[in-house]
């Protein structure tokens, strides 16, 4: 086999995230792909070498001995390469800083201050990166990524944002129309979903939770309303008064104090997962990054207190 004839790069990229995880379920999580999809990635690397990689069992698997061998050499090409492409970023002129975060936080919690950190920093060229696939800060070109999750990053500088809470919200105008006010009252309204985290794999109440709560018991997962997979849509279309929406605090405290919407109720479930700010504790003291967290830190400090509610007198 020629030197320069290389397996294809993304069942490389497979093969690397399944070992570090040693899961075929956690590593197409961290790639944005499904298990089939992985599984026919690495045995693309297996055609192509002619070899085995794993053993499989019941619930585990192990790397073969090959697998063994050629593991070390595929990892720290890839970090190789990382340092790399960030060397040659930093030779540009100017500084960068490239930050992934989900669509949702970007739009209504990252993009509305940005204007102030561009204020404060202007020598740095901010780059935000909104998608819903989890990066990976030692291979993609990303320097800090803001995580929804439960903490756990090893390796990683780890800065907690904020909790959020699962809370009723709504327009103004839409209030009027839930009168008498009660939370049985709500059934009779157009109930709005947060689905997110139905393709992202992670729980947070529903509305059947909320209703439980409030001692309503005749409430169901089939009741009408409208269903959104990303969260920021949810709160916008209780904005525009299409109905009520059990949306996320934090994501929707901006438009609460513009008077956008309003929580009827200050009964809310805390969701599992905090918001998180993290980089490569390697890289944590470079100075658009430190510039960034303490940024971001500025920022949260500014913020109300969510464990204060603030429901609508």
């Amino acid at each position: 086999m020629s030197i320069y004839k290389l397996p294809p790069l993304n069942s490389m990229k497979a093969f690397d995230a399944v070992v570090r995880h040693m899961s075929f379920s956690l590593a197409a999580q961290e790639l944005y792909v499904t298990p089939a999809a992985l599984s026919y990635q690495i045995r693309q690397l297996e055609e192509f070498l002619d070899i085995k990689l794993f053993k499989r069992f019941n619930r585990a698997i192990e790397l073969t001995e090959h697998g063994r061998l050629i593991y070390p050499g595929i990892s720290q090409a890839f970090v190789q390469l990382s340092q790399t492409m960030h060397l040659l970023q930093q030779k540009r002129s100017g500084d960068v800083i490239v930050v992934s975060a989900g669509p949702a936080f970007t739009a209504k919690w990252l993009a509305p201050r940005l204007y102030r950190f561009v204020a404060k920093f202007p020598h740095i060229d901010a780059r935000i990166s909104a998608s819903l696939n989890l990066t990976n800060l030692k291979i993609d070109d990303v320097d800090v990524a803001i995580r929804f999750g439960a903490g756990s990053y090893p390796e990683h500088c780890v800065k907690k944002l904020f909790d959020d809470y699962m809370v009723p919200l709504c327009s103004p105008d839409f209030l009027d129309k839930i009168q008498p006010l009660s939370a049985q009252q709500l059934l009779s309204t157009t109930l709005i979903h947060d689905d997110t985290h139905v393709k992202n794999h992670f729980k947070i109440a529903n509305w059947q939770q909320w209703f439980e709560l409030m001692g309503v018991d005749n409430y169901s997962l089939q009741h009408n309303g409208l269903h959104f997979n990303v969260a920021d849509h949810a709160i916008d279309a209780a904005i525009a008064g299409a109905g009520i929406v059990l949306g996320r605090q934090a994501l929707a405290q901006a438009d609460i104090d513009a008077g956008r919407l309003v929580m009827p109720f200050a009964d809310k479930i805390k969701v599992d997962f905090s918001y998180y700010a993290i980089c490569l504790k390697s890289r944590a003291k470079e100075k658009s990054i430190s510039a960034f967290r303490e940024w971001l830190k500025a920022e949260v400090a500014g913020d109300i207190d969510l464990m204060t509610p603030s429901p609508v007198a």
